[in-house]
């Protein structure tokens, strides 16, 4: 199979100028559609869900072959710029040897960068490129309506790589072989509304949630094992909305998050801290929402062929990590085994969000040998 050469950097700048704050529609997948079409790939677009967390647009990209076959996962929403950039975070702009924009790094450069380089495998490799348009908002209609559309549609990936921004300090120094979950948690403890001066007929709800955050601050979860560090639990913000000096509140409440690892699940975790807070406060309402169970992909295959095609590309051996926060790497590891491998991390999100050109050269390779190596 033959197919025409795709400029990596034309293609990254074209996909950064289409504004797509998520949740991400229409223009940025247009872009995406048109560069994957004459290459051999079949396009499935998608428009899913209401407000608030919707509509969504989702996109399936499959190309026929023989073997293993590879999928990608990535995303063309992007967080909103804030303020100061130097020049339009919309411009695709170049300056010494940096392309700037909005997405640049998390991650349409990532993008680019392998639809570059399934237009210069000929080899009849199986390949699907799985886009959504909700990671980094609630992700309600994204990678899971993708997961669902798959199933109908058919394609099931052997092995899954998801390209976002996981290098270091050097293009292809971290591979990210899972991440920890993530359960939010809410505390209510109720109490009595009164006056200050007469305590004996209120009822003071602050101190019991002081106590019963003090209970969950001592709180040991785990020690961590050999892929992951330790699960932590932290207090991420206490309110009582009282506007009065004089007057004892009727309600106290908190909000936590816990990050963890393989050796808890989000309910298990929710529900001791639904046990630890009512031994103090029988009275409390924990309630919770687990955002991503941890996942685990265990050197092997997958793992072998991401840091070979890294080798040869950068000549260095990268390092294989589950530290940072979630990804739709969540979702897919459930299909099969799932690795994160992009580009350097450093500006994500930030003003003047940057990646290096020549980085995206590289990257276009190294994903040009992953095709290659997982047939």
């Amino acid at each position: 199979m033959t197919s025409p050469r795709i400029d990596v950097l034309a293609l990254a700048q074209a996909l950064l100028r289409a504004d797509s704050v998520t949740p991400a529609r229409g223009a940025v997948f247009d872009v995406l559609e048109a560069a994957l079409v004459p290459i051999g790939f079949a396009v499935d677009r998608f428009v899913c869900g209401e407000a608030p967390d919707g509509p969504v647009e989702n996109m399936i990209a499959t190309r026929e072959g023989t073997g293993r076959h590879l999928a990608f996962a990535g995303h063309v929403d992007v967080v909103p710029p804030g303020e100061g950039w130097t020049g339009s975070p919309w411009s695709g702009a170049i300056r010494d040897g940096l392309l700037y924009g909005r997405g640049a790094v998390d991650m349409k450069g990532a993008v680019a960068a392998f639809v570059a380089a399934a237009a210069r495998v000929t080899d009849s490799v199986p390949l699907s490129l799985l886009i959504t348009g909700d990671e980094e908002g609630p992700a309600t209609y994204g990678t899971p309506a993708l997961i669902a559309r798959m199933a109908e549609l058919g394609v099931a990936p052997d092995l899954c790589l998801v390209g976002e921004p996981t290098s270091v300090r050097r293009l292809g120094d971290m591979i990210k072989i899972g991440r920890r979950g993530s359960v939010n948690i809410w505390i209510e403890v109720p109490g009595r509304q009164g006056h200050v001066a007469y305590p004996q007929l209120a009822d003071n709800p602050v101190p019991k949630l002081v106590r019963a955050l003090g209970a969950l601050d001592t709180l040991s979860l785990d020690e961590g094992n050999a892929w992951f560090q330790p699960s932590n639990l932290e207090i991420t913000d206490i309110t009582v909305g009282n506007g009065a000096h004089n007057v004892i509140p009727a309600a106290a409440r908190a909000r936590l998050n816990i990050r963890f690892n393989d050796e808890q699940t989000g309910l298990g975790l929710l529900e001791r801290v639904t046990a630890t807070v009512q031994a103090v406060v029988p009275d409390a309402t924990v309630r919770g929402k687990v955002s991503g169970e941890a996942f685990l992909t265990q050197p092997g295959t997958l793992t072998a062929i991401v840091s070979a095609a890294i080798l040869d590309a950068t000549g260095a051996e990268p390092e294989l990590s589950t530290t940072g926060g979630t990804s739709d790497a969540r979702f897919l590891s459930k299909l099969c085994p799932t690795v994160e491998f992009g580009l350097i991390n450093a500006t994500m999100h930030q003003v003047d969000e940057a990646v290096a050109i020549d980085d995206l050269e590289t990257l276009v390779r190294i994903y040009a040998e992953v095709i290659r190596k997982a047939r």
